[in-house]
C-alpha cells in the first residue's frame, strides 16, 4: 500500500488526471491495478477499524439508536414477537422462525408516524457524517483523542455536498424504479402470461437492477470523498469513478457481500433467541440494529480506502 503521501494529496493526483495517462490516453493500454483484498480481508480490517475506538463509535451509534428509538420507532420497540406466535402457530418450527425474523427485518425502517421517514433520514445523514469524519480521525497518522461531541460538531460541515451526492445516486436508481413498476404492472395485469413474457420481464427488470448497481457503485465513495475539505460534488464524482475504473464489477460484488454477511449475522443471533425467548427478541433485534449503521460505514469506509491506497 502507498504511505509515501496523504489522504488529500493522493486523491487530489487521481483527480487531477483521472485516467492516468497524460494526453495520449485514447491510445493507453489498460493499466494493471493490484488486486483488491478479499472480503473476509475487508470484513477483518473493518473489525479491526471499528475496536479502533470502540468507546467512540458505540457512543456514536447508542446516541443514533436513542433519537431513532424515540423519533422513529417509537417507545414500544417495533413488532411483538409474542404476538407474532398466534399467527404463526408453534415456534418450534424453523419457518415460523423465519417468517418472524423477515418481519422484524422488513419492519425495522417503518416509524409509528408520517414523519418518522423523514426524521430517520435525517438521522441518518447526521450519524453518517461523524462516524465519517471520526474513521478519516482514528486513521490519520497521528490520531488524536476524538470525543463524541466532536465527531457531530465537527463532522457536520460537508452536510450540503453530500446531499447532492445523495440526489445523484437517487437519480442513478431510478433504472432500478422505473423497470420495477413496469414489472409489477406487467405481472398484476396480466400482460405476460406464458412462460416466455415472464422471463423476458424478469431480465428487463434484472437489467435495470444491475444498471442501477453499477451505477451507484462509484457514487457510494464519492460519499465519503466529498466529505474532505475544499472538495466538491463533481470533483468527487469524477475522482470516485477513477477509483473504480476497470474493475466497477469486483467493486460491486464486495458491497453486496456486506448486506448478506449482515443478514447472515442477524439471522444466527436472533432465530435462536426467537425460539428461547421470543418476548426478548425484538429487544435484541433493536440493540444489534443500531450497530448497523457504523458497520456498513465502516466495511464501505475501509473498502474506499482500500481503492485510495493502491
Amino acid at each position: 500500500m502507498c504511505k509515501s503521501r496523504s489522504w488529500n494529496q493522493r486523491l487530489g493526483a487521481d483527480d487531477a488526471n483521472p485516467r492516468g495517462t497524460g494526453r495520449h490516453w485514447r491510445v493507453a493500454e489498460r493499466p494493471v491495478r493490484p488486486k483488491l483484498a478479499s472480503v473476509i480481508g475487508l470484513t477483518k480490517a473493518t473489525y479491526r477499524l471499528l475496536l479502533k475506538d470502540w468507546k467512540l463509535i458505540l457512543g456514536i451509534a447508542l446516541w443514533y439508536g436513542v433519537l431513532n428509538l424515540v423519533l422513529v420507532r417509537g417507545l414500544n420497540g417495533g413488532l411483538n414477537v409474542a404476538e407474532l406466535q398466534a399467527q404463526f402457530g408453534s415456534l418450534n418450527s424453523i419457518a415460523s422462525a423465519l417468517g418472524i425474523f423477515s418481519l422484524l427485518v422488513s419492519s425495522s425502517n417503518n416509524g409509528a408516524a408520517t414523519d418518522a421517514s423523514a426524521y430517520q433520514t435525517i438521522l441518518i445523514v447526521i450519524t453518517s457524517l461523524a462516524l465519517i469524519w471520526s474513521f478519516r480521525q482514528l486513521l490519520a497518522d497521528a490520531p488524536q483523542k476524538i470525543r463524541i461531541r466532536d465527531s457531530f460538531y465537527r463532522g457536520m460541515y460537508p452536510l450540503i455536498p453530500v446531499l447532492l451526492i445523495v440526489l445523484v445516486i437517487s437519480v442513478q436508481l431510478l433504472p432500478m424504479l422505473i423497470a420495477s413498476a413496469l414489472y409489477s404492472v406487467v405481472i398484476s395485469s396480466g400482460i405476460a402470461v406464458n412462460t416466455a413474457e415472464v422471463i423476458i420481464s424478469l431480465l428487463i427488470l434484472l437489467a435495470g437492477i444491475v444498471w442501477s448497481l453499477l451505477l451507484i457503485t462509484p457514487s457510494i465513495f464519492a460519499l465519503y470523498i466529498v466529505s474532505l475539505p475544499e472538495m466538491t460534488p463533481l470533483r468527487a464524482l469524477r475522482s470516485a469513478k477513477a477509483l473504480v475504473r476497470y474493475r466497477r464489477p469486483t467493486v460491486l460484488r464486495k458491497i453486496l457481500f456486506l448486506p448478506l454477511l449482515i443478514i447472515l449475522i442477524l439471522a444466527a443471533i436472533i432465530i435462536p433467541i426467537i425460539f428461547v425467548a421470543p418476548v426478548l427478541a425484538q429487544w435484541v433485534y433493536l440493540a444489534l440494529s443500531i450497530l448497523l449503521l457504523p458497520t456498513i460505514h465502516g466495511y464501505l469506509y475501509t473498502l474506499y480506502r482500500e481503492l485510495l491506497d493502491e
